[in-house]
């Protein structure tokens, strides 16, 4: 029933020094100085880190739950993400969302995996909707979606690629509205994520909206440094007081460190930046004549090498660390991403190197010495 974590270097992501972490069932009950469990009702399960770093359990908002792609036909459809495949990045809390796929996939069916993920013992999210314009959904309206399926925090949209469905102000108007409304009556943040492609456009549009009274803290656009110009408009968002949300997993016009180092040097406020892989979406490779040749899924442990690549090049740990825990959470309007007491047990220790050593997610122990020690259903 309880696990006593001792000699923790914690970082909440805060650092707040050497603390002893105890945790009953699914909760963080206390993190103090020295806890003692001899007066602990019951069985104690003590966990000596010998100072090694302890931190929230990894935030990803970005990940295809279902499997992404579908581009180069069925047979190129991502298969569903594992349990262990998160865990074992550090991952405890995801948020699933749809790609491309929006026809033969849907919601109904992340619906389903994020559930199952909760099951298992993960904390899961969703939204509802794909690239396309209107929203597939699956109560009918995404509004409905969003007060009445309690894991949907809001709508996915694609905006500006050559995939999309090119809405106009007054269709993404009654969208945002409806996020808005849902939202509200959800007692939830309600957020439109977008996908952002390179075809320019997309933030003159929400700018419009903006400006039309709609809040920018409803806008949660992601893949915002793909190419120069949308980067540079995304810092200039993140300057007005929206989220910057940097892909951890590619694909970016300048290396991915390069783009942080970019936007902290610009002024952004580092609470307003976070990070997410796209992990579990379809990476394709072409030949010389745009043909095909082979196919991977995205890794999802992108965000655990990027805080370690970021810490490398002198990006200072907490600020590193914030961009994949508590700024995601608080960006989506959820209360995750820290070591709080009343909190989750979602968790991660790292070792010197910042390599994930153990992963324990609401009060599990999932990963030890860095590999598997608790498989989801049809793992092993």
């Amino acid at each position: 029933m309880f696990k006593l974590i001792k000699n923790a270097n914690v970082w909440s992501p805060a650092p707040l020094g050497k603390k002893d972490i105890l945790i009953c069932g699914e909760k963080i009950v206390a993190i103090e100085d020295n806890l003692d469990d001899l007066r602990l009702p019951g069985t104690v399960e003590v966990i000596d880190v010998e100072g090694a770093t302890v931190t929230p359990g990894f935030f990803d908002q970005h990940v295809h739950l279902t499997g992404g792609g579908g581009e180069g036909g069925p047979a190129t459809r991502v298969p569903p993400v594992m349990p262990s495949q998160l865990l074992k990045a550090g991952v405890t809390t995801v948020c699933g969302v749809m790609g491309t796929e929006g026809t033969t996939k849907f919601p109904e069916e992340l619906y389903a995996k994020v559930m199952g993920l909760r099951q298992e013992g993960l904390t899961a999210y969703m939204h509802t909707g794909s690239y396309q314009y209107p929203s597939p959904t699956i109560t009918g309206n995404p509004r409905k979606d969003i007060i009445t399926i309690e894991p949907c925090l809001g709508v996915k949209l694609a905006l500006a690629d050559h995939r999309c469905s090119f809405p106009n102000d007054d269709e993404m108007l009654k969208l945002v509205a409806d996020v808005r409304m849902g939202g509200m009556l959800a007692g939830k943040k309600g957020v439109l994520h977008v996908h952002l492609g390179d075809f320019g456009g997309a933030y003159e549009q929400f700018e419009r909206l903006i400006a039309r009274g709609l809040a920018r803290h409803h806008f949660s656009p992601t893949h915002t440094g793909r190419e120069p110009k949308l980067f540079e408009q995304a810092i200039e968002f993140a300057k007005k007081g929206g989220v910057i949300d940097i892909t951890s997993g590619g694909g970016n016009v300048y290396p991915y460190v390069e783009c942080v180092e970019r936007v902290l040097k610009a002024g952004v406020d580092r609470k307003l930046i976070t990070t997410s892989s796209d992990g579990n979406g379809s990476m394709p490779k072409f030949d010389a004549n745009g043909v095909m040749v082979a196919i991977v899924a995205a890794p999802v442990n992108a965000n655990h090498l990027a805080l370690k690549d970021m810490v490398a090049n002198g990006i200072d740990f907490e600020t590193a660390l914030m961009m994949t825990t508590s700024n995601v959470a608080d960006s989506l309007g959820v209360k995750e991403g820290r070591l709080a007491v009343g909190g989750n047990a979602n968790l991660c220790v790292l070792t010197d190197k910042l390599d994930v050593d153990t992963v324990i997610a609401r009060g599990v122990v999932w990963v030890k010495g860095g590999e598997s020690v608790k498989l989801g259903n049809f793992e092993a």
